[in-house]
């Protein structure tokens, strides 16, 4: 990830692949050529990752009502070693950056060992301090995702990220729902974890729609994940939350058009602005003739365009004084015309 000013946005392709290499390929093809500055994929082994009995979460239940249990439903998602090789390798070749979410210690070693240079700890995970641990040490940038945490919660797991090494580590306000209310966003905690732990800090979305991950950047954010699908009526667990590639094309554009209008924040006319000046603005202009020697008086005086001639925060200053030649009416006054 880059440290210029540019929002770092990110395709979460999750495991809208389906188990499906080719359908992967696709999705890092599609992700670059929607403006996605990353993909992400999520990289577990399901014997370490849930018990064979856990449940389903509703969502998920409602997406794959066909899988009997958490564990069947994300192992027929889970994908092998061979295929994250040949999807980081087609991401370098497509140059967008390969990124997947870990979910166990085994997966993050194999993914440091595939040169990801940036690691994505997902919301799940915040209180898995081996698993932490394990990626702290490997020394490099962290993006950290804090849906379903309180602040105390989020100082521990940046405390023993620090503590075992990470490099920058920036915080994503999240709410954990699919589709997450608009009401329950809470977009303002993003800047409060900004102010508690002096991080850049951005903003992972399972919205319907655009318009928060907009917001979000004209509130500030660095980063913005997004979840990423070929088609939202695939089968599985995450496509109907996510955007197809031509709004998520249209988030992107959007986003760059929205970081680009937040400007440095000192007020001042735009160089757009410099050429209507003098068009809209008005002048101190004669409302009648003045005969030279006159004292002009507020009847002598309107305020009229074009304003390139005195302010008419200058009126006062030109009551009172004395017409040095004549003026004719609907006539700009200069300084030069007062004696």
């Amino acid at each position: 990830m880059n440290d210029t000013a540019a929002c770092f946005i990110i395709a979460e392709a999750g495991v809208n692949h389906n188990g499906s290499l080719d359908l992967a390929l696709e999705l890092v093809e599609q992700a670059r050529e929607c403006g996605a500055d990353a993909v992400k994929f999520q990289t577990f082994s399901t014997d370490l990752m849930v018990t064979k009995e856990a449940t389903s979460a509703t969502y998920q239940y409602r997406a794959v009502p066909q899988a009997r249990s958490q564990y069947e439903m994300l192992k027929a998602l889970e994908m092998s070693e061979a295929n994250f090789v040949a999807i980081e390798a087609h991401c370098r070749a497509c140059n967008i950056e390969f990124l997947s979410s870990a979910f166990d210690e085994q997966s993050a070693v194999f993914l440091d060992r595939l040169g990801m240079r940036l690691f994505k700890v997902p919301s799940g995970e915040i209180t898995n301090f081996p698993l932490l641990e394990t990626i702290g040490r490997f020394g490099k940038p962290v993006i950290l995702s804090t849906g379903m945490s309180w602040l105390g919660e989020i100082e521990a797991a940046v405390e023993t990220l620090s503590r075992t090494g990470a490099g920058r580590i920036d915080l994503l306000h999240c709410v954990t729902e699919y589709p997450a209310p608009y009401d329950e966003i809470n977009l303002s905690a993003m800047q409060t974890l900004g102010a508690c732990f002096g991080t850049r800090v951005g903003y992972s979305d399972h919205t319907a729609g655009i318009e928060i991950p907009l917001a979000a950047v004209a509130m500030g954010a660095s980063v913005i994940e997004k979840h990423f699908t070929l088609d939202p009526d695939m089968s599985g667990p995450d496509h109907a939350a996510s955007l197809p590639p031509g709004d998520f094309r249209r988030m992107v554009e959007a986003i760059r058009h929205v970081e680009s209008a937040r400007g440095d924040g000192r007020k001042r006319p735009a160089p757009c602005e410099m050429l209507n000046l003098e068009v809209v603005r008005k002048s101190v202009t004669a409302s009648r003739e003045i005969v030279q020697g006159e004292v002009i008086t507020r009847t002598h005086l309107t305020l009229k365009r074009p304003g390139s001639g005195l302010s008419p925060q200058c009126l006062d200053a030109v009551v009172g004084r004395r017409a040095s030649r004549r003026i004719e009416a609907d006539e700009l006054i200069d300084w030069g015309d007062l004696a």
